[in-house]
């Protein structure tokens, strides 16, 4: 299994009966694919429609039917569609209970950096301010490193998303928590190690493994 799928499925563990859940673009919409079937959630996608859906294919893509990230999918029986700005005042009302957001940074602060690189080209930033401070619980999805850089920073770089508003990092090496605003290693992944972890984060973190 490819390294982002192992993160999505990972991700999808998080959600229980009832969830009112917001995908963010990217890997966070290959969560939709590890859902388990024996819970009863739905899904939001802040570019207007909520309920349940699946990827499109071939037979029966519906061009007008798509994600936050613009892929094609079908929306099952029982979702309903709506304008930008129902979409966020469901996101700014409190009324969803996890979002799982990509990253270019976070950091031992709890804080997110997510939508600019400076002086390169940004289309815009967006949902995800909105998301981090209006949503529950915030979950980062994201690959560990890039280019085998640490992404977990002692603090972050780039232009911030949201300051102290992250819950769960999950990547494909591990799961972190903030747990008393302190970050804890709370899971490995697979067969990664303690030493591996520790080469691939420069954030500090308490090792508190279930």
């Amino acid at each position: 299994m490819e390294a982002k799928d192992i993160i999505a499925q990972r991700v999808a563990k998080e959600f229980k009966d009832g969830d009112f859940i917001n995908l963010g673009i990217g890997l966070p919409t290959k969560v939709a694919n590890y859902i388990p079937k024996d819970i009863n959630i739905i899904l939001h996608s802040e570019n207007g429609f909520a309920g349940l859906w699946d990827k499109a294919t071939e037979d029966n893509i519906d061009k007008d039917q798509i994600d936050a990230g613009g892929n094609n999918v079908r929306l099952r029986e029982g979702g309903v569609f709506f304008d930008s700005c129902t979409s966020f005042e469901i996101i700014r009302g409190g009324h969803i209970d996890i979002t799982v957001l990509g990253a270019l940074e976070v950091d031992q602060e709890g804080s997110l950096a997510s939508w600019n690189i400076p002086g390169k080209f940004v289309p815009g930033m967006g949902g995800s301010m909105d998301l981090v401070n209006g949503v529950k619980k915030v979950i980062i999805s994201m690959l560990h490193t890039d280019k085998g850089m640490p992404k977990i920073l002692k603090k972050c770089t780039l232009p911030l998303t949201g300051k102290n508003v992250i819950k769960m990092i999950i990547t494909e090496m591990g799961v972190f928590e903030f747990i008393d605003k302190k970050l804890h290693l709370t899971e490995l992944m697979g067969n990664t190690t303690l030493a591996q972890i520790k080469e691939a984060t420069k954030a500090s973190y308490i090792v508190s493994l279930k």
